[in-house]
């Protein structure tokens, strides 16, 4: 499954932004789609997932800020992210692992569990 990112931009503390990952074929209910950021100098983290069961996932530092949606007849899950702060500065990428797999660990996302990756949107969030 092929997976397109786009909604990044540039905004300032407290604002909003909606990402939103587009698949080329219905992943549904065949894959976990989840939401990854990677910070310049930092290790990539889990921010947001949802199961082919609907199950959904939210890494602690999201704090109720942020909301991942799936749209099945548009093939497409979003990302609506409210209350932005500087340190939400990040490429956000967006995954997809097979049913099935484990993908959470001691409440974080495995990336390595996911074995398709789009290439990135860039949020920019301004003090």
């Amino acid at each position: 499954v092929q997976l397109v990112e786009s909604g990044g931009g540039l905004v300032q503390a407290g604002g909003s932004l909606t990402l939103s990952c587009a698949a080329s074929e219905s992943t549904f209910d065949d894959y976990a789609i989840a939401w990854f950021r990677q910070a310049p100098g930092k290790e990539r983290e889990g921010v947001s997932c949802v199961t082919s069961g609907g199950t959904t996932y939210y890494a602690d530092f999201v704090e109720g800020r942020f909301t991942i949606l799936s749209d099945s007849a548009k093939n497409r899950v979003s990302l609506q992210m409210n209350s932005l702060k500087p340190e939400d500065t990040a490429v956000y990428y967006c995954a997809a692992a097979p049913r099935g797999v484990v993908i959470v660990s001691s409440h974080r996302l495995i990336p390595s569990k996911f074995i398709s990756w789009g290439q990135g949107t860039q949020v920019t969030v301004s003090s």
